[in-house]
């Protein structure tokens, strides 16, 4: 795994500050795709060319937005209660989640072929097939707020519970089993799959970085910013984990050594969330300031 040591930044404007982008990935057409929460629009945009949307219900609240292997992306609908699916060429369909008020969050492609989603409201995991079929999966606790979710390499669905301060894991039939963090109330949020079967994931509150094993055991890595408050993770085709710090307007990235280089983003306060792997191989990151990030490394070293 490489140590990135510098970055360049360009910015990209893809709407106004007050609809900044939340979440972002790749699409199978080789575009970025990214949600608008504040107005309600999917957005999609090829590097280097001009961004466009495609209209939701103005106050449905699409959050997280990932590719799926039937050719579409789907996305959460954190204040309508749905799950919406929206093709390359914007044809959009949607499908209400049969518990209501459970503020579907994080969306992620299982191992199955279905698309599994965080209720964070409702302390449910769901599982949408291709064909809208959903089932709900209660937690073992409550109040939890389950939140982002991922596939880990052990056919199994890895999440983090933001208030239930622990980080879950749900096989293809729906046995969940919860590990404890070490630190208190340290909020988790976003959670990527890293080699050799590793998850890795970030604590909001407490301002550091965690690690965890397929068979549970759990590390933490201390930011050199405490306040910082990392949001979002991802893992990029070198192994190299980046996330973001939406508190310390900088993107970062560690080892599994725990070595950690973070950089300042050039406009002050732009709020960075999610973060992915763009189509062109560099890194990309949502800024509420209404851009998107293209980040490079300006150098490494082994």
């Amino acid at each position: 795994m490489s140590h990135v040591t510098q970055v360049s930044v360009e910015e990209h404007r893809v709407a106004d500050s007050e609809a900044g982008p939340y979440a972002l990935t790749t699409g199978p057409d080789g575009a970025l795709w990214f949600t608008l929460v504040h107005s309600g629009r999917i957005g999609r945009i090829v590097p280097g060319e001009e961004p466009t949307s495609h209209r939701l219900d103005p106050a449905c609240g699409p959050t997280i937005i990932t590719p799926e292997p039937d050719g579409a992306l789907w996305f959460t609908e954190y204040r309508a209660d749905r799950i919406g699916r929206i093709t390359t060429d914007g044809i959009i369909d949607e499908f209400d989640v049969p518990t209501p008020g459970c503020g579907p969050f994080g969306i992620a492609t299982g191992p199955d072929g279905a698309l599994w989603f965080t209720e964070t409201a409702s302390d449910h995991i769901g599982r949408i097939t291709v064909d809208g079929h959903i089932t709900e999966f209660p937690l073992p606790v409550t109040g939890a707020f389950p939140s982002a979710i991922t596939a880990g390499d052990d056919e199994a669905m890895w999440f983090t519970l933001n208030q239930g301060n622990a980080i879950g894991r749900i096989d293809m039939n729906g046995a969940i089993t919860l590990h404890p963090l070490p630190t208190k109330a340290a909020a988790p949020v976003g959670i990527a799959a890293g080699r050799e079967g590793t998850l890795w994931f970030v604590e909001i509150a407490a301002g550091q970085i965690g690690r965890i094993t397929p068979d549970g055991h759990i590390t933490e890595f201390p930011l050199p910013d405490r306040t910082a408050r990392p949001h979002a993770v991802t893992v990029d085709g070198e192994g190299t984990v980046w996330f973001t710090e939406w508190g310390g307007n900088r993107v970062g990235t560690i080892t599994p050594d725990g070595s950690l280089t973070v950089h300042d983003l050039p406009t002050p306060h732009s709020e960075p969330h999610g973060i992915t792997v763009g189509p062109d191989d560099a890194l990309w990151t949502a800024l509420e300031i209404g851009a998107l990030a293209r980040i490079t490394p300006a150098n490494s070293a082994p």
